[in-house]
């Protein structure tokens, strides 16, 4: 089953400032999201904010990250793309 993704503002904005290399290869891993969120080359991991929201980190290399949410079962919606340290704000 593949995915609808849908872009935050927030992942809008932030995939602009990466290199044109690392905007290709985010997608083709979002791709590869939409058709297995659980793919092992994602390393998808959860994310429990305190206000007991679940959200999801994935790779996209060593130092990239996804950070999304499902909205229902057919929807994702990502939030956040960036170097590692993006984490720290969730």
């Amino acid at each position: 089953m593949n995915h609808n993704v849908i872009y935050s503002n927030t992942f809008s904005n932030e995939i602009i400032k990466l290199s044109r290399k690392y905007q290709n290869l985010v997608f083709k891993k979002i791709q590869i999201l939409r058709a297995n969120p659980k793919h092992p080359s994602l390393r998808t991991k959860k994310l429990i904010r305190a206000n007991n929201e679940t959200l999801f980190e994935s790779s996209v290399n060593m130092d990239i990250r996804l950070v999304w949410r499902y909205e229902d079962d057919k929807i994702i919606l990502m939030l956040d793309v960036g170097h590692h340290d993006i984490l720290k704000k969730y």
